[in-house]
């Protein structure tokens, strides 16, 4: 099962595991510990936690869950940051994979995790960010688990400047205003039959339609046909592979399997085994990027590969601009990806 980041408070998330970056000794710290214990039931969680005593870093303890959304909560120490030559990256990774493999001992099938050692214990958070991402990724190549990690808002989501930095230059030399903004705007609003700001919530085919429709348009598609050599009854009697064909045989070029693939693009089995079942299967516009990520697809091979289930790449989205970026430096990380997409305030591929 795929990792997701989220921006919420973590004891509103619903999952069999609850994280909670504890104190070394039994007593409720602030932050993140204390919403956690509050919405808990302070006085019982406090009783369970005194019976476990004193952790060390990265050690973990399960208690009760009492009044939160889920089975358990699994308490773990991150550690200090003390320069980063004290073996603190080593230990916060270790928070995670020890969380990870009580959960699993546990039967959990979900998990969320706070972004630990961030705050009072001010670990950088790009670092922390890079960490708690590699190490959950890496327990995910091998378990199936659905993992969300939990951060109360994007500020406190830091990642590589320097690579913020190049990817908003890209974005800045690359993005195109959608021309026909204005038009499907106007045709959404015919479509309602009415002038409202909601208009971007009707359905895109119908107004994409009207636009199709106006006088000028039409010209051009007429005038494309014209250009053509070959008829629009040729192409349709002779149909390419599918998305689903050109997907298993890219599988099968490169010698994959279908646990490499889905894990690496941050899908679950499930999601994948519709994918396998049916073969008129569409996706969305993220999980065949995310497919085109976990298959290591050049620029060309990606645009291909969308083509096929009638998606594009446009220079007016911010988010295609971004993974963009990515392809076309050969970064296939998908967690790396995701951080970006996230700290761009931009919907994450997969999941």
């Amino acid at each position: 099962m795929p990792l997701e980041i989220v921006r919420n408070d973590i004891t509103k998330v619903k999952a069999d595991a609850i994280v909670n970056s504890a104190n070394r000794q039994p007593v409720c710290g602030g932050g993140t510990e204390y919403q956690i214990y509050e919405a808990a039931g302070h006085e019982d969680l406090l009783k369970a936690r005194e019976q476990v005593g004193p952790l060390d870093v990265a050690e973990v303890a399960v208690t009760p869950a009492f009044a939160l959304d889920a089975k358990y909560i699994i308490h773990t120490v991150g550690p200090k940051w003390m320069g980063g030559k004290s073996g603190e990256m080593l230990a916060l990774a270790g928070c995670y994979r020890n969380a990870l493999e009580m959960a699993k001992e546990l039967g959990c099938e979900s998990i969320a995790f706070p972004l630990i050692s961030s705050g009072v214990f001010r670990f950088p958070k790009d670092y922390a960010v890079r960490i708690a991402t590699q190490a959950i990724g890496e327990f995910l190549q091998t378990n199936e688990m659905l993992v969300t990690l939990v951060v109360f808002d994007r500020k406190a989501f830091e990642v590589s400047e320097d690579l913020y930095s190049d990817i908003q230059a890209f974005i800045d030399d690359n993005y195109v205003q959608d021309k026909y903004g204005d038009v499907r705007r106007y045709a959404r609003r015919r479509w309602q039959g009415r002038n409202t700001p909601d208009y971007e919530e009707w359905p895109a085919e119908e107004c994409d339609k009207l636009v199709l429709q106006s006088p000028r348009n039409l010209e051009c598609v007429e005038n494309l046909a014209e250009k053509c050599s070959i008829s629009l009854d040729d192409i349709l009697a002779k149909p390419g592979e599918t998305f689903c064909d050109k997907l298993f045989n890219l599988i099968h070029e490169k010698n994959l399997d279908d646990v490499d693939v889905y894990k690496k693009a941050n899908l679950d089995r499930k999601h994948f085994s519709k994918i396998r079942s049916n073969v008129k299967y569409k996706p969305t516009k993220k999980t065949a990027l995310a497919l085109a990520i976990a298959l290591h697809l050049n620029m060309d091979e990606t645009k291909d590969l969308l083509a096929r289930a009638e998606l594009a790449l446009s220079p007016s989205n911010r988010g295609d601009l971004v993974v963009s970026y990515f392809i076309e430096r050969g970064m296939y990380d998908i967690w790396e990806i995701n951080n970006m997409l996230f700290k761009f305030g931009l919907p994450t591929l997969g999941v």
